[in-house]
């Protein structure tokens, strides 16, 4: 998930802990009104036949919940037929109940009194103790379209380990935010891989959840080219133009700073700037990832320089702004607003880039890189390359060149992988 370091100094701010009555209220959103039905709503009504008479471990968290706001968990535990035993939570926690980037412990579930497993702490792995006596191990998360977003990482992990102890693995597949067609960002290279990221694919894929399960283990793409015994249950009614809001579903946030659905497109256009601690771009403001500024910035300047460069789909508005806590905390900083004012014409990842080449015209003697964030900068960014050529000074359009290398590629090789038109 990239849910990132920049979300440490907010340990005031927690995801939703959801813990669910077993009928749903009155005023929860009916299954009948979305458009799409979740891998978790086709596994209930198909009477959880593929998990009847097993013992079913649970990797979850609070966006794991049916189309009407159930959580997963508690689905899974009342399931006639169902034994589950074990719970799984990664970056979080399985309730959500741990700040971002603080280490989750093993615990007990209040609500079910089942062991839950920590895979953000001392391993992000599980360990064959963990899923000792399991007969299959379940995945249910939110995922945000974004390469740096850890949970695909921890899903990537969690095949590996189901491969390792011949475990069968089951992904109930959920939408992917960004949508199916848009894919950013060239593709990770092995060297920098890291819990930021994973797989070898560009920085926006383009896939659900089920469909990356199902290249990494097509590809050999996990440790020692292992493979899992993979099981996928579908979407119904998903189309891969879809926006979220066309989905009829209800966003659940995936983390403190992603409140919204829209929330994972401005992710993918500053996420990585602000990996640099160079520029704010949002984070511990009421705006997180939608601005871009620092305190010796001059908001028209800045505006005026990006919005001159006619970027389609995206318009800059210059703005003041103090954060109240992690970069520039407590510091009037001036800056621009990002408004998506086309999202199907707007290419999200470059916004960053535009705005260091923007800041290096308007303030040629600060220096974005150069300081202990560059490693995490490379480890996001999938390569040293974009760095360099920051620090070299090069055109914009030559470090967007090789940012879009290998694109065209990868959407061939995934194509067989693909599980909705």
């Amino acid at each position: 998930m990239r849910t990132y370091p920049l979300f440490m100094a907010a340990a005031v701010l927690f995801l939703p802990v959801a813990v669910a009555p077993a009928q749903p209220a009155p005023d929860r959103p009916a299954v009948p009104s979305a458009q799409v039905r979740l891998g978790i709503d086709v596994l209930e009504r198909d009477g959880f036949a593929l998990l009847r008479g097993k013992r079913v471990g649970l990797v979850t968290n609070p966006t794991g919940v049916t189309s009407d706001l159930r959580p997963t968990l508690d689905v899974l535990y009342r399931a006639p037929g169902v034994r589950l035993v074990a719970i799984y939570g990664p970056e979080h926690g399985a309730r959500g109940d741990v700040p971002a980037g603080d280490k989750v412990d093993d615990a007990r579930d209040a609500a079910t009194g089942l062991p839950v497993y920590s895979l953000y702490g001392q391993t992000r792995k599980p360990t064959p103790e963990m899923l000792a006596g399991l007969d299959v191990l379940v995945y249910d998360i939110q995922d945000i379209g974004s390469r740096s977003y850890t949970f695909i990482s921890t899903l990537a992990l969690v095949q590996e380990a189901a491969a390792e102890q011949r475990l069968p693995l089951l992904v109930l597949d959920r939408p992917n935010p960004l949508g199916g067609l848009r894919i950013e960002g060239r593709p990770l290279d092995l060297k920098f891989q890291s819990f930021v990221g994973q797989l070898p694919i560009p920085y926006l894929h383009g896939m659900t959840v089920g469909e990356l399960a199902r290249m990494a283990n097509g590809e050999k793409w996990l440790k020692g080219g292992v493979q899992c015994d993979l099981t996928v249950v579908p979407m119904e009614g998903w189309r891969r133009a879809m926006r979220w809001e066309q989905t009829g579903l209800t966003w659940v946030p995936t983390s403190p700073h992603v409140p919204r659905a829209d929330s994972a497109a401005f992710y993918a256009a500053t996420g990585i700037l602000g990996e640099l601690h160079f520029l704010s771009e949002g984070v511990g403001y009421t705006l997180p990832f939608e601005l871009i500024g620092a305190p010796w910035l001059e908001p028209q300047k800045l505006a005026d320089e990006l919005n001159a460069r006619r970027l389609p789909g995206v318009y800059f508005r210059p703005l003041y702004f103090q954060p109240y806590y992690g970069r520039f905390a407590k510091e009037p900083c001036g800056g621009v607003q990002v408004l998506l004012s086309d999202p199907e014409r707007v290419e999200l990842t470059p916004i960053q880039f535009h705005a260091l080449d923007a800041v290096r015209k308007l303030a040629p003697d600060r220096k974005p890189t150069g300081d202990r964030r560059d490693s995490m900068f490379d480890k996001v960014c999938g390569t040293d390359r974009i760095r360099k050529l920051i620090e070299a000074g090069r055109p914009v359009d030559e470090i967007l060149a090789v940012w879009r290398e290998g694109v065209d590629e990868f959407r061939t090789q995934r194509a067989k992988y693909l599980l909705y038109e």
